[in-house]
């Protein structure tokens, strides 16, 4: 077989493994590159907008100051409510962790009990480490700052000058598949922008619903089920039913028929995100099974940890669209040459 027109679609598949490998090689340079793209596609928008009335290099400052400032005031709102509540979930979980094992559903569980016990222990365990290693931990959060600066200029620039690198990289490739690869790159960016900008709208969404459930009904603690489940929408399918899970079971220490309205509330909640609201924020471009999600999740848990399994449905969406774009060039050229042959024989007929 000749190697030649397929050549774009082989150097494809070389560059994107090596790509995604520095994930598994360089996890720390390969997230704050991704968290860099992830916040370009969210803001892009906004700086293509404003760029024409005040430049690119301006605009792409003004936006990134501006969503800086937005997130530390929404961070400034939610930890005002949250950390004192969460404080306080933390100094009565001991005595919540016996509500629990009182449920008339677990009470005469001797293995739930146990696991509750563990639970505990190891909570415990780790807020002792926790105070043993304050020096690695201010190192860690100095580490992480330093992060978040480097982020921050890397997606300044994506900002400003994205249009010219993707140009830059797509010449990278064969002349004659430039508009191919600028096209298969168009698509990636456009179904990360579809997925970013869908996942931040559904967890707000999630998070303020719930809040405001656990707070009409008078429940403790709506703001820590309110983040964990907000937060949980970044792990399809497998963080919102843990969420769902944990919340049950804590209400169910207030009352087995509350607990029973709070299932029938998650259930209808998750089936209005999963039908309606992502369907129509995202669309249906990702078409991604979720079976193929889970086992996407679990690997990554595996391999980078949390950071994995939150960019585990990107990477997926990412893998998808190239082998469908080598797969449709491999048909487009078995084409040709199907067609070819058949002239072949009409000229030889002839």
């Amino acid at each position: 077989m000749r190697l030649k027109p397929y050549r774009t679609s082989i150097l494809l598949a070389i560059a994107f493994t090596l790509v995604l490998s520095t994930f598994w090689s360089m996890p720390q340079l390969a997230f704050i590159i991704f968290i860099s793209m992830l916040l370009q596609l969210l803001l892009f928008p906004a700086v293509d907008a404003m760029s024409p009335h005040t430049g690119r290099g301006i605009a792409a400052g003004t936006v990134l100051v501006g969503f800086v400032l937005l997130g530390g005031l929404l961070m400034t709102l939610v930890t005002s409510t949250f950390i004192p509540t969460f404080s306080s979930f933390i100094t009565n979980f001991p005595a919540i962790s016996q509500e629990v094992q009182h449920i008339p559903l677990f009470e005469h569980s001797t293995f739930f009990s146990a696991e509750m016990d563990s639970l505990w222990e190891e909570l415990r365990q780790l807020s002792v480490d926790a105070l043993r290693s304050s020096l690695s931990i201010l190192v860690s959060i100095f580490s992480k700052f330093i992060d978040m600066i480097i982020i921050f200029f890397v997606t300044f620039y994506l900002l400003k000058d994205g249009e010219e690198i993707k140009s830059w990289v797509a010449n990278l490739f064969p002349t004659s598949d430039y508009s191919r690869v600028n096209a298969l790159f168009d698509r990636i960016l456009s179904a990360l922008r579809s997925y970013i900008v869908g996942q931040l709208s559904i967890c707000c969404i999630t998070g303020t619903v719930v809040f405001l459930y656990y707070t009409l009904r008078g429940l403790p603690y709506a703001s820590v089920f309110a983040v964990v489940s907000g937060v949980a929408e970044f792990v399809p399918v497998l963080g919102p039913t843990i969420a769902s899970a944990f919340g049950v079971l804590l209400t169910a220490t207030t009352s087995v028929n509350i607990a029973l309205q709070t299932v029938l509330f998650y259930v209808v909640l998750t089936q209005v995100n999963h039908n309606i609201v992502y369907p129509t924020i995202i669309g249906r471009s990702l078409n991604l099974h979720p079976v193929g999600i889970i086992l996407g999740i679990i690997l990554g848990g595996e391999l980078l940890g949390p950071a994995g399994m939150f960019l585990a449905v990107p990477i997926i969406v990412i893998c998808k669209l190239v082998i469908e774009d080598i797969y449709r060039d491999r048909q487009h050229i078995r084409q040709i040459a199907k067609t070819s042959r058949w002239r072949g024989f009409g000229h030889e007929d002839n």
